[in-house]
């Protein structure tokens, strides 16, 4: 099969360990010495609507990549999971009173 890395940037990447959906190509890397790709970028998440930027890019390796379908790409990635925020005291008033 013979892939464009315009026809990656329309095709999904999810995440096959939690069934999180990353979103879309936005970049290869690619070793020129050997003209192998490396890894497929996917942007990160957006911050408070979009106002703040984005997070930072999830560079997946080439060797995570478990399946390439006809609009969606298959990846294994283990990301650190950020512990839960603590639970908010609901008897305290907005302003923490």
């Amino acid at each position: 099969m013979i892939c464009r890395i315009v026809d990656l940037r329309c095709k999904e990447v999810i995440n096959i360990s939690d069934g999180c959906r990353l979103g879309f190509v936005c970049d290869v890397d690619i070793d020129i010495s050997c003209g192998h790709v490396v890894a497929i970028v996917v942007p990160g998440p957006c911050r408070w609507f979009g106002l703040f930027g984005r997070g930072e890019d999830f560079v997946i390796p080439w060797d995570n990549i478990r399946r390439f379908g006809d609009d969606i790409i298959l990846v294994e990635i283990s990301f650190e999971k950020h512990p839960p925020r603590p639970p908010r005291d609901r008897r305290r008033g907005f302003w923490g009173w």
